[in-house]
Parts: C-alpha cells; sequence; structure tokens
C-alpha cells in the first residue's frame, strides 16, 4: 500500500451503520471505573491525561510514518524536543549538540541542562566520523538536527550512528524538516525521531504538536514513562486535528516540497542573492550527502543576500505581499525570517550577507517569485 493510501485511511473508525468517517473526539478528566478493584490496573488508562482513542489512532500514525515502534506525543514541537532528550540524559552526563540545532533546544541544552549537572557541547554538523574524537566515558547522546533549519547543513547521520554504536551512545534526530516523508532518520541507525507536528502535519498554522518516535520497543516504553513523569498531555481537540492534517499530509507535503525546490534554483540566479541554503541544488556543500540518504526536500530554505544594511532588509522583507513575517512553516501561507539577530554559533563565521529564510506554502510560485522580486527592487534596488 503507498503512503499516501495508507495515511487517508490509517486509524478511521471500522464502519458499521452511519459511522462518522473520523474518530471521536473523546474529552475527559475524571475516568470511571465500575469496580474498585479495576482502579489501580497498570494496563488500562486511569486518568484522562494518559489519553484515549484518538491518541492511540494518532501515535500510530507516527510510527507507520517512521516506522518506529513506538511513539510518545507532546503538546508543542519544543516539548518533544526536551522530552527526547530527558529519556536519555541524566546529571553527570556530557551530550554533543550540532551546532546548528534548533535554537530553543541549543539554550534547553546549555542553560536548563547545566543546570542539572550536564555538559553539553557543540560539534560542527559538518563533523561525520570524526565525532569519536569528542566522545567520553560519560557521553550518552548525540543531539542531531538535518539539515539545521536556519542554515541547512545535511548531517551524515550514518557516519553519526556508526561512532554512537561502538559506546551506546544514543543518536536523536529532529526530522521536522522533512515531515518524515523524505528522510528515516530510524531506518538509517538513528534511536529517535522528533517532529514538530505543528507545521506540515497541523498544516494551518493553528496548533501547537509535537511527537517523539522510537526506534525499539525498550525506548519506547522508556520516552513514554518519562512524558508520564513530566506530566505532559495532548488535547483531544488538537490531537484530532493532527491526525485529520495526517490525511491531505502527503498531497500538501508534495506542493510545498516543489515549490521551495523551484523558487530556490530562480532565487539562485538573481543578482542579489548571493547564496541559497537548500540541498537539493547541486552547489549545495552537503548535496551528495543529501542525495544518498533523502528522498526529497521539504517547505524551507534560506538564502545569503548581497551585503546590504538591516534597514534594507527590513524594507524588504516589509514590502514582500504573500509572505508572511513569522516563525514556523509547513502551514498553507508563506512566511519569511531575517535569520541574523538570532544566530548563535561557534562553528561558522556566518556569511558576507544577510541571511533570510523562505518557507513555502500552498501559493502560486510564480505569484511568490514576483512577490520576490517586486520587494527586492524597492528595497534591494535590484
Amino acid at each position: 500500500m503507498k503512503d499516501r493510501t495508507k495515511f487517508t485511511h490509517l486509524g478511521r473508525p471500522k464502519p458499521t451503520i452511519a459511522t462518522p468517517v473520523n474518530p471521536e473526539i473523546t474529552r475527559a478528566s475524571t475516568l470511571l471505573f465500575e469496580k474498585a478493584e479495576d482502579l489501580y490496573r497498570g494496563d488500562v488508562r486511569g486518568y484522562g491525561r494518559h489519553g484515549s482513542d484518538l491518541h492511540d489512532a494518532l501515535e500510530l500514525a507516527f510510527n507507520e510514518l517512521e516506522g518506529g515502534a513506538g511513539t510518545s506525543l507532546t503538546p508543542s514541537g519544543f516539548a518533544a524536543c526536551t522530552l527526547a532528550i530527558l529519556s536519555i540524559v541524566k546529571s553527570g552526563d556530557h551530550i554533543l549538540v550540532t551546532d546548528s540545532i534548533y535554537g530553543p533546544t541549543r539554550d534547553f541544552c546549555e542553560k536548563f541542562l547545566a543546570d542539572m549537572g550536564v555538559e553539553a557541547e557543540r560539534f560542527d554538523p559538518r563533523m561525520g566520523s570524526d565525532i569519536a574524537r569528542l566522545f567520553k566515558a560519560n557521553t550518552s547522546a548525540i543531539i542531531s538536527e538535518s539539515p539545521g533549519s536556519l542554515t541547512f547543513e545535511i548531517q551524515d547521520l550514518p557516519a553519526l550512528v556508526a561512532a554512537a554504536s561502538k559506546q551506546d551512545i544514543k543518536v536523536i534526530v529532529d526530522n521536522t524538516w522533512s515531515g518524515g516523508i523524505t528522510y528515516n532518520p530510524l531506518e538509517l541507525g538513528a534511536d529517535i525521531s522528533i517532529h514538530a507536528a505543528t507545521k506540515y502535519m497541523g498544516g494551518h498554522s493553528d496548533v501547537l504538536y509535537g511527537a517523539v518516535v522510537s526506534r525499539t520497543d525498550a525506548l519506547a516504553k522508556k520516552v513514554a514513562k518519562t512524558r508520564k513523569f513530566l506530566g505532559f498531555h495532548c488535547s483531544p481537540d488538537d490531537t484530532y486535528q493532527i491526525l485529520r492534517g495526517f490525511r491531505s499530509l502527503h498531497t500538501r507535503f508534495a506542493v510545498q516540497e516543489q515549490a521551495a525546490e523551484e523558487l530556490a534554483r530562480w532565487m539562485d540566479k538573481q543578482s542579489y542573492i548571493r547564496q541559497v541554503l537548500h540541498p537539493a541544488l547541486e552547489s549545495h556543500p552537503d548535496h551528495a550527502i543529501w542525495k544518498r540518504d533523502f528522498t526529497g526536500g521539504g517547505a524551507l530554505f534560506s538564502a545569503v543576500f548581497e551585503p546590504a544594511s538591516i534597514e534594507a532588509v527590513n524594507s524588504f522583507i516589509n514590502g514582500l505581499k504573500y509572505f508572511g513575517i513569522g516563525f514556523s512553516y509547513g502551514g498553507f501561507e508563506s512566511v519569511v525570517i531575517h535569520c541574523d539577530p538570532q544566530m548563535n554559533r561557534k562553528f561558522s563565521d556566518g556569511f558576507d550577507g544577510p541571511l533570510i529564510r523562505f518557507g513555502c506554502g500552498l501559493e502560486d510560485t510564480e505569484d511568490l517569485k514576483a512577490d520576490i522580486s517586486n520587494a527586492a527592487k524597492q528595497a534591494l534596488n535590484a
């Protein structure tokens, strides 16, 4: 069965008589039991925080998407990142964090975990098997994101996994960019794959959600136990929206993936662009690794513009008509941000021009090209 067919039918109720197409939403805190003897059973849900059949259906969808053994759902993408890390790391550990990681995850590792007695060390995202020289006796995890969500380095995941496996170090990958459609970290040996389901799965920029997918049953149980300790719970209404988003995920993703690559290749030819950071472009430094490990792209890429003042950059962004100014991506609308104010890198000297990130929505690509051209003419004299 092809994925588009699978996700159209996955997790739906079995038809009987006048059965709804979608599973019902169960809103509950207290769950009642007929007998006192059943109240403390470990094989049934005891409280609303433990989920519902709807949550089970969504977990199944993520397992199918990634080929995982188990999924834990979280109320945001960032919560998925912190849950995955906290499930592995303990006080006294040393962890390695890619220099291109999502900013809040970096801050969590370097500030929150530091206060808990965990040493977080950054590594060059293009390090590959050389990462082994950074290992210590107490190294417990490698935190990866491929590509980096601002600068789009592709990590050599098989090389990281091969090095980590020699010392029983867990490899965690933020897989949000690919939507799980064009990249499968678990298949390449990673232990955990993380999704900010807020993005492609939500699809409409109106719900926050996350998922932690584990490669093995033992690890899935460990993550689920940690989630329970932390008290994470996902609203049944939000869960319903994410499961509904799975129905059209492949169709929407294909449009956005194609638009991003087409726009990136067009921008690469514009006089006001110094470099386009999209791994599908042959000029990208990690194109070969991307071509080996990925089956396609995603909705997001960045471009390095020719040197310009901050006033000119802001004027360009403010002049865009179809690109909303805001964080996140994967929704129906295209979005744009200036990346320089949030850059915090150890292994990069930055770029010789402003870095601007574009996330493609469902608009016509020709309209997006015209929008960028018009804004560039007004702000950059292009």
